[in-house]
């Protein structure tokens, strides 16, 4: 155990490094907060590491097997032998960004560990069957169904017990503050993720156009799908898709003529459509989701599965409205019902904007920052 007067050591776990969504907005923010901290990462690509901003990532044996850059989750039975294969145990301070094994790494007593976790892995918890169903592996006796069952029920057993090695875990919301307490078994404490307020601003000239916008990577939880049959059954209402992803093709084929597709938009052009948008909708039921408070935070409102993260990020009757069924018909009623009462002006994009200020990055490192300095101040007062 060092002085806690010299100078921390600090390691820095992600899940992977392939994309930039809302797990690397946090890290690229906890990295600004400890730029001299070593990242450690199952797998890393070149633009995701320029995107970070960081040169350096150690990665585990995973990179080095076949496409495993690329489908690395195809190695899921990997994972917690990779993540422990990393040598921490020259480093005091270790924080994981974890919603799948990077909470799984190996410490010892001398050091602490942290994890924000944006959620326990959901394709082996929750979302298990629907994943199953997706792969057509729900027969309880095809051979590859048992063995992907075994694995994963191999995965939970590790994945509770290494829960354990977690001195303190920080949740991305209450929502999965009570997941993490259904799963582990563990309190947390819950600090809100990073949004980039200072970018996502609302349009100067305050001009709303008549469509509505939706964006998002195109896997099936975050129900893009349903929200362009909505659009579809209603073909005097425009919607702007911007994303792109595995259920891209399938989706497009359930587009009618008002529905039109962006595929990727650089952050610029998605601003640019969000501060033209009537409203922004948003199917998913996710663990926080930072691409609606990113809409209100350009002045627009969202129209919103009322579950999950949504419920602590959207205000209902202020900056937006809730539907608590993910399907069309409920998703169409409550564009009608946002159309009847956006006529009176309920929705300003003043209010939108308030709302998203508490969600700035400025607020998510004091607010990080405070947390970790308290959990040392603990840590190195149980040596005294």
């Amino acid at each position: 155990m060092k002085s806690k007067n010299k100078k921390l050591k600090v390691a820095v776990v992600q899940d992977w490094l392939v994309d930039m969504g809302g797990a690397e907005k946090v890290l690229k923010a906890i990295l600004s907060l400890y730029p001299d901290a070593q990242l450690f990462s199952l797998v890393a690509t070149q633009d995701a590491k320029k995107k970070i901003g960081v040169s350096s990532v150690v990665e585990s044996f995973i990179c080095r097997l076949p496409f495993g850059r690329t489908k690395y989750r195809n190695y899921l039975q990997l994972f917690p032998l990779a993540i422990e294969g990393f040598d921490l145990s020259s480093y005091d301070l270790i924080i994981s960004s974890s919603s799948s094994v990077a909470k799984g790494v190996l410490t010892n007593s001398n050091q602490l560990h942290i994890c924000y976790c944006h959620t326990p892995a959901r394709y082996v918890w929750d979302l298990t069957w629907q994943y199953m169903r997706e792969k057509h592996l729900t027969s309880r006796w095809s051979p590859i169904s048992l063995y992907v069952r075994r694995v994963l029920h191999k995965f939970r057993i590790w994945d509770v017990i290494s829960s354990k090695r977690v001195d303190h875990f920080v949740a991305n919301s209450n929502y999965i503050s009570r997941r993490i307490n259904k799963v582990y078994g563990r309190q947390s404490d819950v600090i809100y993720p990073p949004v980039n307020i200072e970018r996502f601003v609302p349009a100067t000239n305050g001009k709303r156009e008549d469509f509505y916008i939706t964006a998002s990577r195109m896997v099936p939880y975050k129900k893009i799908s349903t929200i362009v049959e909505a659009f579809a059954n209603m073909p005097d209402k425009q919607l702007i898709v911007i994303g792109s992803g595995p259920e891209e093709k399938n989706i497009k084929k359930l587009a009618k003529p008002n529905i039109h597709f962006v595929g990727y938009a650089p952050t610029d052009e998605l601003i640019s459509y969000m501060q033209r948008a009537k409203a922004f909708v948003f199917a998913a039921e996710e663990d926080f989701g930072i691409v609606p408070v990113e809409a209100q935070s350009c002045g627009t409102p969202v129209i919103a599965y009322g579950y999950g993260g949504a419920l602590e990020t959207v205000a209902d009757g202020e900056t937006g409205l809730f539907f608590y069924e993910q399907t069309p018909d409920a998703i169409k009623d409550a564009v009608l019902q946002f159309e009847a009462r956006g006529a009176n002006d309920t929705f300003t994009p003043e209010n939108c904007r308030q709302h998203a200020l508490q969600f700035s990055e400025e607020r998510f490192k004091k607010e990080f920052k405070s947390f970790i300095d308290s959990k040392l101040a603990e840590f190195y007062e149980s040596f005294a």
